[in-house]
């Protein structure tokens, strides 16, 4: 398979190392020119879950490669990346080609579809998956529990198995969802719950599940994307949304949220499209949101200071 991985950040570097490995032609394309140049001259070099190897086998490029096609793309950026990523793609997909497109959040769909037609795009939600950025071509894989992916409109469709297919092949442990949309907010729930709170208390998830002042923020955060989900007529799996989100965070108290870890090196995170999407829906709604509110204003204010 002709596989091009779009954003090779943390995650995206896991996808590519991992795809490279199972025998696919892996192209690689990412602004970070130090990161490129690295990959390409000494191999991507992936530590962890997945064990030490290095990469060599990558076509790297900082843009995308013109006249090439592929049969999969993977979109790996964050979601604030993904209307330039579907520009930046929208000459190199064919009629057949499949878009996989896996972040944080709500909303970054809509930007895809901007450029993509919707019969190229399929959605991924990872779950226990997390990595992170040793240096320029190095990673630390740290954990990868599953991927699961389903079509935009939702349904099933061939193209899904054989993505799944391609996933499994590579050492994913992945799952095709005939309802995508309910897991992404499921886990949007979640990542409403800690990722602004962590990040605006510099802690991690079980710290500020044990401080009562902060897990009270946290939980307010939650009741708030809660009450939307049910206002716009999500499914959920879930009656009880407190019990939910504890059940999650219990599982890994010593992980930080994204968020938090973009703060510690001084980059913007992706809060409109977690925290900042409850307020912005709230607005619409007619749905008072004050904790989302409060902390997606917090964080952006921290962040005009950023370069």
């Amino acid at each position: 398979m002709k596989i091009l991985v779009y954003g090779i950040g943390a995650m995206g570097s896991i996808y590519a190392s991992l795809m490279a490995d199972a025998g696919n032609n892996v192209f690689v394309v990412d602004k970070w020119e130090e990161h490129i140049n690295k990959i390409q001259k000494s191999g991507l070099e992936i530590n962890g879950a997945s064990g030490h190897k290095i990469v060599k086998k990558l076509n790297c490029y900082s843009n995308v490669p013109k006249n090439e096609f592929f049969d999969l793309i993977i979109i790996a950026t964050k979601a604030s990346g993904v209307e330039k990523a579907s520009f930046e793609l929208k000459d190199c997909i064919r009629k057949d080609t499949t878009i996989i497109s896996i972040q944080n959040g709500l909303g970054s769909s809509d930007k895809l579809t901007k450029y993509i037609s919707k019969n190229n795009i399929i959605l991924g939600v990872a779950d226990g998956f997390g990595a992170s950025i040793i240096s320029p071509g190095v990673i630390h894989h740290n954990a990868m529990k599953l991927i699961r992916i389903g079509e935009i409109n939702g349904g099933s469709s061939s193209r899904l198995n054989k993505t799944l297919n391609i996933f499994l092949k590579a050492g994913f442990n992945t799952k095709v969802y005939e309802n995508i949309n309910q897991l992404i907010w499921e886990k949007f729930i979640c990542n409403v719950t800690f990722s602004a709170p962590c990040t605006v208390y510099n802690c991690n998830i079980g710290k500020l599940m044990k401080t009562k002042a902060f897990w009270k923020v946290a939980l307010g955060c939650t009741k708030e994307a809660y009450d939307i989900a049910k206002k716009k007529n999500v499914p959920l799996s879930f009656n009880n949304p407190i019990e939910y989100v504890t059940e999650f965070g219990s599982k890994m108290p010593n992980a930080k949220p994204s968020m938090l870890l973009d703060h510690e090196v001084k980059r913007k995170s992706e809060i409109d499209f977690i925290n900042g999407k409850v307020a912005e829906m709230g607005d619409e709604l007619g749905i008072f949101v004050p904790y989302n509110l409060m902390l997606s204003q917090i964080i952006k204010l921290r962040e005009n200071s950023f370069q």
